[in-house]
């Protein structure tokens, strides 16, 4: 039986952890979490979003631009996630609208699609 999702995994290029974590613990706000010593010479680094982890990998060679493969996160203010990222000159994409929910795209600064989105009640 499969009771949850522990983690998903997205990459970036190989070096650019700092950058990576500039956006997605600074301009998103989400919590490195320490990786086990025996992954740590692999690069990359892991976050806490809830109760799920993401663990952002090194990949190089690898046109994330061409894939629809994406993370949603779920927030509770859509208008203020558009914001922030506009803010630090991330391009907003509209989603194709879905019943329910209320939601955005854009790409992180090496070209993986994210997604925002929020239930409507």
């Amino acid at each position: 039986m499969i009771v949850g999702v522990h983690h998903a995994q997205i990459t970036i290029p190989k070096g650019a952890e700092e950058q990576g974590k500039y956006f997605y613990c600074h301009v998103l706000g989400l919590k490195e979490i320490e990786k086990p010593d025996s992954l740590k010479g692999r690069g990359g680094f892991w976050i806490q979003v809830g109760t799920t982890e993401v663990h952002v990998g090194t990949e190089d060679g690898f046109d994330r631009l061409t894939t629809k493969a994406h993370i949603a996160y779920q927030v509770d203010d859509v208008s203020y996630w558009k914001k922030v990222l506009m803010e630090h000159q991330i391009d907003i994409f509209d989603s194709v609208p879905i019943p329910n929910f209320e939601r955005f795209e854009f790409r992180d600064p090496f070209g993986n699609r994210v997604e925002i989105i929020k239930p409507i009640q």
